[in-house]
């Protein structure tokens, strides 16, 4: 397969954003948010997905996380789908469930061009460090959007906020990495209608 990395820029009034990832990667990255709590997320998204990811985000913090996390995620998802091209010969689904110590999370990925967020999960802090509990969803919502994936994910089984956040980011990074693998039986896009 070529060589599938994906970078996008992004710069508005309210965030500046330069973002790259390597789809067949050693997990290998640097992350620099602004926010210690997202950095260390997108780090075991992509330690776990086996992606190589650089991004550099300054973002309006003093008003708070929303914009930066929004559109991290805008730009992620357009670095994705720029690294997968046209998508010929790849699994295009995959999944995982996570386990981490009291939590389970289900992750569920279909890179099928049709954009579609299926999110449960529901917190009972509105905070971990420096991240607003409820920009998860739409961090995600971002992603799935961007990248033109139908994503699902849900927490089965919970407790601890911080398990919680980080089994649903390590899920996403497992489901990704799968469904992005080649399949050697397949060199066309795996679809009926001939494109995704």
């Amino acid at each position: 397969m070529m060589d599938r990395t994906g970078s996008c820029k992004r710069k508005t009034k309210e965030t500046e954003i330069s973002l790259k990832i390597c789809l067949d990667g050693n997990g290998r990255n640097r992350i620099d948010t602004g926010i210690a709590f997202f950095d260390h997320m997108l780090d075991g998204f992509a330690r776990h997905g086996l992606f190589d990811l650089e991004a550099e985000v300054k973002g309006d913090l003093d008003v708070d996380c929303h914009h930066t996390v929004e559109d991290t995620g805008i730009v992620l998802g357009q670095a994705i789908a720029s690294a997968l091209g046209d998508k010929a010969g790849i699994k295009r689904y995959g999944s995982f469930m996570l386990p981490m110590d009291e939590t389970l999370a289900l992750c569920a990925v279909d890179l099928s061009g049709r954009p579609y967020l299926n999110y449960q999960a529901e917190f009972t802090v509105e905070k971990i460090g420096g991240l607003d509990t409820e920009m998860v969803k739409e961090f995600f919502y971002a992603v799935s959007y961007s990248a033109a994936m139908n994503l699902h994910l849900k927490i089965l089984d919970g407790g601890n906020n911080h398990h919680m956040a980080e089994a649903l980011f390590k899920a996403f990074g497992k489901a990704l990495d799968a469904a992005t693998m080649e399949e050697p039986r397949m060199k066309e896009v795996w679809s009926t209608k001939g494109s995704l």
